[in-house]
């Protein structure tokens, strides 16, 4: 039942339906009594076990406004899902009407456009939306995501850069003339190798992290939300020194330059199927000659050894192979 009274120049409302209690705020009594008819009706078609009805589209306008802005990484998530919408074979689908065979059609059409890995990204993040709007919204009862079979995961790349092809990388950005943005990015693909620090790790570097004497990068929140210190090879330490001038230490804008900055370098350098992230995993190879996978995983930030083992520890059989005589 509302509850509609007016408090100074706003009218408030107040909707409580079977436990559920919500209120907002309004310029006139009209839309709040809109309001007010609108929020029965949702919380009254979720007792009943019904999706309430409105396009799917809705429910992702309604995660991109409540839930987005309190994640990590919202803007991949949110350009994700401003093209999902801009799908209408997906977005007008009728909440009450959705089901597993829109999904399965969505599904079988994205892979024709995108990779399997593309699919599955915007999988988990679709999914997520529906979750929270069968536990916190009441808009859905079950999840159609849940209940098809997802694109089979793609095998873990396995690329791992050449000494070549890294000195071509470093022509191609004219390292190692710094006064240029361009420049500065080949001193970044050389911290890189030196640290195994991801692109937005290393893009966002303050002096204030760095403790030069300890010899320690210190990263306060990270990918898997957790905070980690990177040890600083001596190579690392040349490679900061002539940065004193910037801050953030590289003086490139934002991790969306310095990827564009990587792909006209990396075009330049004729190189094929090359990602700045393959960085991360010729690193941890390299590394991994040097120290064991405890210590590896300290430096990389992986809580699970696993994902190190099988998707960025490259070793050498060979190597492994020279170690045992």
């Amino acid at each position: 039942m509302a509850r509609i009274e007016q408090r100074g120049k706003r009218w408030r409302v107040r909707v409580r339906v079977g436990g559920v209690d919500q209120s907002a705020s309004f310029r006139t009594k009209a839309e709040a009594a809109a309001w007010a008819a609108q929020q029965e009706a949702e919380i009254s078609a979720g007792r009943l076990g019904r999706a309430v009805d409105k396009p799917f589209k809705a429910l992702i306008e309604r995660y991109i406004t409540n839930v987005l802005p309190t994640k990590r990484g919202e803007r991949p998530e949110r350009l994700r899902l401003e093209r999902l919408m801009r799908d209408d074979d997906l977005a007008r689908v009728r909440l009450p009407d959705f089901g597993p065979e829109h999904v399965a059609a969505w599904r079988d059409r994205r892979l024709k456009e995108v990779s399997p890995a593309s699919v599955l990204r915007e999988w988990a993040t679709l999914s997520a939306a529906c979750n929270v709007a069968i536990r916190e919204w009441r808009w859905l009862q079950v999840n159609p995501f849940a209940q098809v079979k997802k694109p089979a995961e793609p095998k873990a790349r396995t690329r791992i850069y050449s000494d070549d092809e890294i000195d071509r990388v470093l022509l191609a950005c004219g390292y190692p003339n710094l006064l240029t943005e361009q420049g500065r990015v080949g001193a970044v693909v050389l911290f890189a190798l030196e640290t195994a620090m991801r692109a937005s790790e290393i893009v966002t570097l303050t002096w204030a992290q760095i403790d030069l004497q300890r010899r320690i990068a210190h990263l306060p929140m990270t990918k898997n939300g957790n905070a980690r210190d990177v040890p600083l090879s001596r190579k690392a330490i040349a490679l900061l020194e002539p940065m004193r001038g910037h801050d953030p230490v590289f003086g490139i804008r934002s991790a969306a330059v310095l990827d564009a900055l990587w792909r006209k370098a990396r075009d330049r350098a004729m190189l094929d199927d090359a990602h700045f992230h393959d960085l991360r995993a010729t690193a941890l190879t390299r590394m991994a000659r040097k120290v064991g996978v405890m210590d590896l995983a300290k430096i990389s930030g992986h809580r699970d050894i696993r994902i190190l083992q099988n998707v960025y520890y490259r070793a050498d059989p060979s190597d492994i192979a020279s170690k045992l005589d």
